[in-house]
């Protein structure tokens, strides 16, 4: 595999699309080694093959406003690989939204639904339309307006998608009522669901949650303990709430939270109270985390980013390339030991590459953050069995799934002085179970 010659190709046709042909990148040049140990892969144009998407559907969704306005967004679906399972991944509702981000999200996922040993392609979805702001009667008229041209093209052998940031349990919920009465059926085609109509218990929290064990094992397997660690969280959304919640579980200190404009610090710790007041900031239209601080007394830090406080521990957990070169640095000097991704590449290629360089622990978004989809996979599993497990079930079932994909990629990223390259690890392991399947299944 020539790596330079496949970006070039990849970068003639998809010029612009630099979320995409960064993550594109970043995961050929973990796997090239193990990629032309095997001649059969190159024969088959593996990599050419994996790199682009099966297909993709893009359409104009109009709805009409509370004022009666007609308004028109576009909608995305873009269904990457299938060959090990239906398409998954979740829909993306945020006026940053563009194909590049979806794209990128996409082919991210293929890797980490591999890793979670369940039987799930890749796939993401989503719109430009931006829930904040809207009445649930507009966000229900948008909903059932995407559905309306989605809902052909999924299905739960076929393509089951899930929420992300703007979708949450209403949404799905909307999308899933209109995909009802347009298939005139009950099915698990999407995940997130209310508990009311096939919903999972602990799914709002399983990706912080998730993200805690799989680093709670990165410092183990180190020979160190959670416990006592000061933590920096980014975002206060689901994500972030869940990773804060299991943080205090496991006996560590979480100091920052942060929003557009700006980021908390609380040198008490969010715990208690505080935690159940950033459920009370995500229902706010504002998106802003400056109340916090009015209500519990911390520093409010405006136009800037937690990573810059000296903490043990730091946990991405709001959006892509959140994390940057300088913030590394800034970690790196303060004394940080591990990094781990619960936003969906977190950190950008500079960062990664300074935090590889100093040997601290690195966790990539697609391994420490498969437990948000390794729910929604046991989401499937109860309504194809058409029962319910308990909130302990599907947790015990969750720690064993992220302790498995820990397991992979220490097999495949310890490097010869002992440091392990969880980067490295996590992209080998999910390659290999996707290239193998699509090796086995012909040329199609």
């Amino acid at each position: 595999m020539n790596i330079d010659n496949l970006m070039h190709s990849l970068e003639a046709r998809h010029p612009g699309e630099h979320e995409y042909l960064q993550a594109v990148r970043e995961v050929l040049m973990t796997i090239e080694e193990v990629y032309n140990q095997h001649p059969e892969f190159e024969k088959a144009k593996i990599a050419e093959r994996l790199v682009e998407p099966d297909r993709i559907f893009t359409f104009k969704v109009p709805w009409v406003d509370d004022r009666g306005e007609v308004q028109i967004n576009l909608g995305y679906r873009v269904q990457f690989n299938n060959a090990i399972g239906p398409y998954k991944g979740g829909l993306r509702f945020h006026s940053s939204v563009n194909l590049s981000i979806l794209k990128f999200l996409g082919f991210e996922q293929i890797f980490k639904n591999a890793l979670t040993t369940l039987p799930m392609g890749g796939g993401k979805g989503g719109s430009d339309f931006n829930p904040r702001g809207k009445s649930d009667a507009e966000v229900m008229r948008f909903c059932q307006a995407f559905m309306l041209e989605l809902w052909r093209h999924i299905g739960p052998e076929t393509d089951v998608p899930a929420g992300d940031i703007g979708v949450g349990a209403r949404e799905v919920g909307y999308m899933y009522g209109m995909y009802r009465k347009l298939a005139q059926e009950n099915t698990g085609v999407l995940t997130g669901k209310n508990l009311e109509f096939g919903g999972s218990l602990i799914r709002p929290e399983a990706t912080g949650f998730g993200g805690l064990y799989f680093v709670n094992q990165m410092l183990e397997t180190a020979g160190q303990s959670i416990k006592g660690k000061t933590i920096a969280v980014s975002g206060f959304g689901n994500v972030a709430w869940g990773a804060v919640l299991k943080a205090n579980e496991l006996g560590a200190k979480v100091v920052t939270i942060s929003g557009p404009d700006g980021y908390i610090y609380d040198e008490n710790g969010i715990s208690g109270e505080k935690i159940d007041y950033m459920l009370e900031l995500r229902a706010t239209c504002n998106d802003i985390v400056e109340p916090y601080a009015e209500q519990f007394g911390a520093v409010f830090v405006p136009g800037r980013r937690p990573w810059e406080v000296k903490v043990d521990i730091a946990l991405p957990c709001a959006t892509q390339n959140e994390l940057n070169e300088e913030d590394a640095r800034h970690l790196i000097d303060n004394g940080v030991i591990c990094v781990g991704e619960i936003s969906n590449m977190g950190c950008t290629p500079e960062a990664i590459e300074l935090l590889l360089h100093h040997k601290v622990m690195y966790g990539p978004g697609k391994a420490v953050n498969a437990g948000g989809v390794a729910t929604s996979g046991l989401e499937m599993t109860q309504n194809a069995m058409h029962i319910s497990w308990t909130a302990a079930e599907v947790d015990a079932k969750l720690q064993q799934i992220m302790s498995q994909i820990h397991d992979q990629c220490v097999r495949y990223g310890r490097e010869s002085d002992g440091y392990i390259n969880y980067m490295k690890g996590a992209n080998i392991a999910g390659f290999l179970k996707v290239a193998k399947a699509m090796l086995a299944q012909g040329i199609v």
